[in-house]
């Protein structure tokens, strides 16, 4: 499938999802059907083309059989498997705001944390990883008129804790299209569109992992104009780039390869259009100068 909605059993580390398509590619190795491979385990073709999604644990009973239907016979090769197995089950850092985080989007968090490569088009918002406190706290309030400050808080919590990826040791590459749209629509007033503005020419001065531009009304139609959308690069052979798109109940992930070169063409010729950075930062010094 080329779209999968991680849910219910509860979201998939990024480990999970390599080990759900190594078992993938051992099972069509050995010529065998989700049919077939159910059968070895008493279970229905969906529980194995569930795990092969990482929409579900990796039990390693179940495992441990099927790496044995795929005959995979040596020892060593199966205790490896079976430890990464037990490692991927664990919770991810973020399962400490799971009272708040839904499983969807927890998917992207974890994508997010491997990821080595970010981009993304934002016609909305500024990205939450170059999010200030404040900004991020009167967007999320918007999106959720009815929520408790509690609840406000703890995302706000979330999102500045996952920003500490972009300033760690090897941090990700994040290079991002916003619209102007972006930087005109008055968020939480004028104070706090200043100060987010702020940190946008900070992070393109500063940090050589950022990547600003920023799409001009002057410059007219361009390819994405149907939403904002994030594709994740990972330094893992076995892991292909993945495209996220979001709507308002929920998150689409998308890997197969021919749907997620839709999304690339669609940003590289953006990038092509859009104002280069140094532009971008003229851009932006101009705006909060009008704010």
């Amino acid at each position: 499938m080329a779209e999968t909605r991680p849910g219910g059993a509860g979201a998939p580390t990024v480990l999970r999802v390599v080990l759900g398509k190594r078992l993938q590619d051992l099972r069509e190795k050995a010529g065998l059907s989700y049919e077939q491979a159910g059968r070895a385990l008493d279970v229905t073709h969906a529980t194995i083309r569930r795990m092969e999604k990482a929409e579900v644990g990796l039990k390693l009973p179940y495992v441990e059989k099927l790496l044995a239907t795929y005959g995979v016979a040596d020892g060593e090769e199966i205790d490896a498997f079976l430890a990464l197995a037990r490692e991927a089950n664990r919770p991810g850092w973020w399962h400490r705001f799971k009272d708040v985080l839904p499983d969807w989007f927890s998917a992207f968090v974890s994508l997010e944390g491997e990821a080595s490569v970010i981009r993304a088009y934002e016609p909305h918002y500024v990205p939450g990883l170059l999010q200030t406190e404040r900004y991020a706290h009167a967007v999320l309030r918007a999106g959720m008129p009815h929520a408790a400050d509690s609840e406000i808080d703890r995302l706000v919590a979330l999102r500045v804790e996952r920003q500490t990826r972009l300033t760690r040791q090897d941090p990700p590459l994040l290079w991002v299209v916003m619209d102007e749209t972006v930087l005109r629509r008055p968020i939480g007033g004028p104070e706090i569109m200043r100060e987010q503005i702020d940190r946008l020419i900070e992070a393109g001065e500063t940090m050589p992992n950022v990547r600003l531009q920023i799409m001009p009304f002057a410059s007219g139609p361009h390819p994405a104009m149907y939403g904002p959308f994030h594709i994740f690069r990972f330094p893992i052979p076995d892991l292909p780039d993945i495209a996220y798109s979001e709507s308002l109940v929920g998150g689409v992930y998308i890997d197969r390869r021919d749907d997620v070169s839709v999304f690339l063409e669609a940003l590289d010729r953006m990038c092509a259009q859009a104002a280069p950075a140094q532009t971008t930062q003229a851009i932006l010094g101009g705006i909060r100068k009008e704010i």
